[in-house]
């Protein structure tokens, strides 16, 4: 099952889908459906209807506009890992995010004064129930499923200092969507392809199986420190192939086309938008 926040022209609401298209609900956004206790009941009574409907790509919005915590990993792929020149680690890397920080999956990202501009491709885990100090398979049982996201970076804010933040924050620079595939479709563990290609040129391409902490050992240790709650994001790190990695960067410059895909999933396509 899918789930998804569409733009209609009274406004935006909650949309369940299959292979065979879409029905629109009237919760105001996936997040607000799946909060429900009654919601896989109401959502599969919506999928037995037979009159769907047709959603174009560019009214898709980010389907999780409202997390409460978003906490991301880095050097979580061993390509990637191996790219920087470190060890494998022991713990994750982990960082947070703001939801500001998000945009829609057909959104532009539009930055100022970005010498070093860097693509992330990554799968993002949406959690479904509360956990707190959970073992990985409590976890496993939280997540309310997947989507695709892009930690776009600004390279030279981020090696200001030690800290990652200012350069992984930045308003409406990590696009996220175009749905959520509910965690009863498909398992990273198996190994999903994802891609990042900056105007039809690939740039990265790995396998959600290279991960060194999955989808639910992050949740687990994540939830040690702090609860999680339904909405709440954490995005899984990104495959080697990232600017920052290359002997002569390329960064992203005005104009570029980002699409980031991940099989099973979905596919974001934004247009960065650089000003001086």
């Amino acid at each position: 099952m899918r789930l998804a926040t569409v733009r209609r022209p009274d406004g935006t609401h909650a949309a369940v889908g299959d292979d065979a298209g879409w029905v629109v609900l009237d919760e105001a956004d996936a997040q607000t459906l799946a909060s429900s206790p009654r919601w896989r009941t109401r959502a599969e009574a919506a999928l037995r209807h037979p009159a769907r409907t047709e959603i174009a790509p560019d009214a898709f919005e980010n389907p999780v506009p409202r997390p409460g915590k978003i906490l991301c990993c880095g050097l979580n792929y061993r390509e990637h890992i191996l790219e920087t020149g470190r060890a494998v680690p022991e713990f994750p890397t982990l960082f947070a995010k703001f939801a500001d920080t998000l945009t829609g999956p057909t959104d532009d990202i539009a930055v100022r004064g970005a010498p070093k501009l860097d693509w992330e491709a990554e799968l993002a885990v949406v959690v479904g129930a509360e956990i707190r100090r959970a073992d990985s398979e409590t976890a496993r049982s939280a997540i309310l499923g997947y989507t695709v996201a892009n930690d776009v970076s600004l390279r030279d804010w981020q090696q200001r200092t030690l800290q990652w933040l200012q350069g992984k924050a930045f308003d409406a620079t990590t696009p996220i969507g175009p749905w959520v595939v509910t965690a009863d479709e498909l398992d990273p563990r198996d190994g999903l392809r994802i891609r990042c290609a900056v105007n039809d040129q690939v740039m990265q391409e790995g396998d959600t199986a290279d991960l060194v902490f999955d989808a639910a050992d992050l949740l687990a240790y994540v939830s040690q420190f702090t609860v999680l709650r339904p909405g709440d994001l954490v995005l899984t790190g990104t495959p080697g192939g990232v600017a920052l990695g290359m002997p002569d960067p390329r960064w992203l410059r005005d104009g570029d086309v980002l699409t980031t895909t991940i099989d099973g999933i979905g596919a974001l396509r934004n247009v960065i938008r650089v000003a001086a």
